[in-house]
């Protein structure tokens, strides 16, 4: 395992005992993207220029409404850990509950940037990032 990451699990901080996805929610209502809250909730402690990369992947790749960013953010959170090979799986998990993967079908039913929309989109990050943890507990 790269040094960095050594370091990055040996110091990383407990979330004040917080259940994952409602870290993930809460990162999320304070103004982080769906990528950057779950990527977040496992990783408090992460350097700040992979969250600068996180950043380009909410709303779905660069505001592209492809790929939901919750999805992107629970693959690097795993590949983060040495759990890259889990990332087919964190896929088949959220198309199992939501049927499909992108961002604007999910969206579909909402305004943009509504309270309903926002609202969704707080939920998948939740649900992804519990979903994280548990292929991480495997």
């Amino acid at each position: 395992m790269h040094v960095y990451l050594k370091r990055l699990f040996q110091n990383k901080k407990k979330s004040e005992g917080k259940p994952v996805g409602e870290l993930a929610g809460h990162h999320f209502t304070t103004g982080r993207n769906c990528c950057e809250s779950v990527l977040l909730a496992h990783h408090d402690d992460v350097d700040p220029a992979i969250i600068e990369i996180a950043k380009a992947f909410g709303g779905g790749v660069g505001g592209s409404k492809c790929l939901c960013g919750a999805i992107t953010g629970g693959v690097m959170a795993l590949s983060l850990h040495g759990h890259r090979t889990d990332a087919a799986k964190l896929v088949e998990l959220f198309k199992a509950r939501n049927k499909v993967t992108c961002c604007k079908v999910l969206s579909t039913p909402y305004v943009w940037k509504s309270k309903e929309h926002l609202a969704n989109c707080r939920r998948l990050t939740a649900e992804v990032a519990e979903d994280v943890e548990m292929l991480l507990k495997k």
